[in-house]
This record gives structure tokens, sequence and C-alpha cells, in this order.
């Protein structure tokens, strides 16, 4: 934890347009890695990445329908303590070792700014996202773990038509996992976010 982040900074992100200048520059950086179908170069021994034919897009779609609240559904409260429960059932990466933490914040999405999250994470960026998250999915954040982050979904994505437009947001966040840690094609890891109840983020 470092110096807390006021919550001003997240207020400014004006999300859509922070997110179509962010995949502008994303697409012109990746795109010759897209349309080269040559398998890169890996250590004799290792699986050729597979071929990363990146998002479906030209320009920034826009953010991803958000899900409706069902009856039948877990709470976002529900989903963030089986996360939890899980996490500490499988004791990965010393999760287990955690420390419940209270913090002072009104939606679990300005956690992150109020502690001062020392992560490489861009803040704002991040804490703009997760409180559209926890409006449009019931997401909640639920762990931290040096510079990685878990988080609940209770309403789940359940359109395999809107699955590349949330992992484009994903890939966004500016993490190092999504589908660069391990190699992922775009097209996959958006159709593992169908049903999915949560999701998780790490920065190198």
């Amino acid at each position: 934890m470092g110096k807390p982040l006021s919550l001003h900074h997240a207020d400014a992100v004006r999300l859509d347009e922070v997110l179509a200048a962010g995949f502008a520059e994303y697409r012109r950086r990746r795109l010759p890695l897209w349309t080269d179908p040559t398998p890169a170069p890996v250590p004799a021994g290792i699986e050729p990445w597979p071929h990363d034919p990146g998002p479906p897009f030209e320009q920034w779609p826009g953010l991803a329908p958000e899900m409706p609240l069902a009856s039948e559904g877990p709470t976002p409260e529900e989903a963030a303590s089986s996360l939890l429960a899980g996490l500490i059932e499988a004791a990965q990466f010393g999760l287990d070792q955690c420390r419940l933490v209270l913090v002072p914040a009104h939606r679990s999405s300005d956690a992150l700014a109020l502690i001062g999250w020392s992560a490489e994470a861009p803040l704002p960026l991040l804490c703009a996202l997760l409180r559209s998250w926890e409006d449009r999915f019931g997401a909640q954040v639920v762990a931290l773990f040096g510079s990685e982050l878990h988080v609940s979904v209770a309403r789940p994505l359940v359109e395999a038509e809107h699955a590349s437009l949330l992992a484009l947001e994903h890939v966004l966040s500016t993490a190092d996992n999504i589908v660069d840690d391990p190699p992922t094609p775009f097209p996959q890891y958006a159709m593992d976010l169908v049903g999915r109840t949560s999701w998780s983020f790490w920065w190198d």
C-alpha cells in the first residue's frame, strides 16, 4: 500500500474516451503481430505460441452491455464470499497469507485508490473500469496480493456475441496477463469469459 489516491482522479476519467484512445494505440502496436501468422521464435523444446488474430474491431466498439439482475442469481456479496473462500482453500501464490483490510469506501471499486495500491496498474483508469464493471456485472474487488487483483462477478456474461467487447475492456486495463501471460489468442480469451464468475489481473 502507498499514498491514497483522491477519488477525484477516478471521477475525471471519461471511460469511453480513454478506452477509445487506448485501443487506437494498442491496435497500432499490435497490428503487425495480428496480421502476420508466422509463429514467434521460441526456445528449443517449447511449443510455438498460437497465432493471435487480435480483437475483431478496427475502432473502439464501446462497452459490453450490462447484465440484467436475476432473482435466482447470487448477490455481489455472495459472489465475493464464494470467490474468497475458493482463494483461501486453493492457497495459491500465498493468498492464504493475506489479511483482512477494512477500507472506508462506499463501493469496492474505490478501495484500490483509497489504500494507494502501488502496483503498475494505472489506478484512475482501473478504478473507473472497476466502477463500471460493478454497475454492469456486479463485480467486487475481493483480494490483492502483490500486483495481483482478484474480482468476483455476480452477473457474468451470458451472450457469446458480447464476449469480445468485454475481453477488450480487460485488455485495455493494461494488465499483463490478459492474452499475454500465458499467450492466449484474443478470441479464446473472450470466449472463456462467458459464464465466468471471477476475473484475475496482474501487472509485472
